[in-house]
């Protein structure tokens, strides 16, 4: 394994992060049947302890919190605390009433809270806002989360999915008023959607952001042969919201892959990933895995140093496309009550 600081930070990760999401509780939440439960879950955390990864990536909101419950339980087993580096995110609103949810002080305050409840720790190593709040004055969000870095909650702070304007504004805030800035920025990031190219990359490689993609393989589509489905292609309703546009690119993009990692002997999800070490600004992608060759696939991608010649053949098909997930607001005030949940 490779590691690397995040970001202006000394806090060392391995290049590969375990998105935690594919573990939790089928019945809660709003993710689908392609979960998996926690002893079902036990040999991708151990598997990836095994093959050197140390950072792990989960959410409030996955599975109505049980991935974070499931991710501190089998850490803290398998793993000494100060040896692995654990983040979550706080943002969508775990119950439909006022202030549950969002990025005030009210809510990022309880939602700390929360997750260290469920993950059993004390700390987390990174508290991220899952999405720019445009109820909450950037001013509120950015104290809340320095007092929470300050209190010993969290080491350090980052941010996802959110356009650079507005990542840049928050550091900013930070800055000018001597609260703590962001280490990370948690974007999509893939060769089936690299808007991200055009100003939040540029912008972290400059200001040294740590960038750890998400959906690297874009939900799968990126590992396996234009055609073939799995349960959670079929069923997940955010993928096919995220990779709707422009069908016949990404089919292209897809069968250059497969073309290069069928003349390299590799698997495709590890050509796919090693597209990503050739952005300067990529600390680790953030890696699913539901199945047991998938850890060892995305660990082999350490190992793959792509061609100028290999790079083109998979940029070359892309097309532009419209900015996805990141409009994704609050419920209305109207809409809500304090009966609800």
């Amino acid at each position: 394994m490779k590691f690397t600081p995040l970001g202006p930070s000394g806090l060392m990760v391995s290049r590969l992060c375990l998105g935690c999401m594919t573990y939790g509780d089928t019945t809660k939440g709003w993710h689908g049947d392609w979960l998996l439960g926690e002893e079902d879950s036990r040999p991708f955390y151990r598997a990836a302890l095994e093959g050197g990864i140390n950072f792990f990536d989960t959410a409030n909101v996955y599975a109505g919190g049980t991935s974070e419950e499931i991710t501190g339980k089998l850490l803290n087993e398998m793993a000494r605390r100060d040896e692995i580096v654990v983040a979550t995110k706080a943002y969508f609103p775990w119950r439909q009433s006022p202030n549950a949810g969002g990025n005030s002080r009210k809510a990022l305050m309880q939602s700390v809270d929360d997750s260290l409840t469920r993950l059993n720790m004390d700390y987390v190593d990174l508290f991220q806002i899952h999405r720019w709040d445009e109820r909450t004055p950037i001013e509120e969000t950015m104290e809340a989360l320095h007092d929470i870095v300050k209190a010993g909650k969290a080491l350090h702070i980052g941010a996802s999915s959110m356009y650079a304007w507005q990542f840049a504004k928050a550091q900013e805030t930070a800055r000018a008023n001597g609260w703590t800035r962001f280490i990370s920025m948690q974007n999509q990031l893939n060769l089936l959607y690299r808007e991200e190219e055009r100003e939040m990359l540029p912008l972290c490689e400059d200001q040294g952001v740590g960038v750890i993609p998400w959906s690297p393989l874009a939900r799968g589509r990126l590992a396996r042969p234009v055609g073939e489905g799995t349960v959670r292609s079929e069923t997940d309703g955010v993928g096919k919201m995220l990779y709707k546009d422009d069908e016949a690119a990404d089919q292209a993009i897809i069968t250059a892959l497969a073309d290069i990692a069928e003349k390299r002997g590799v698997a495709m999800a590890s050509a796919g990933l090693a597209w990503h070490f050739t952005r300067p600004a990529v600390a680790a992608p953030i890696i699913g895995a539901s199945k047991p060759h998938h850890i060892k696939a995305a660990v082999a991608a350490l190992d793959i140093a792509l061609t100028d010649d290999e790079i083109s053949a998979l940029e070359a098909p892309y097309r532009p496309k419209a900015p996805t997930g990141m409009g994704m607001p609050l419920p209305p005030m109207d809409k809500v009550s304090v009966l609800d949940g």
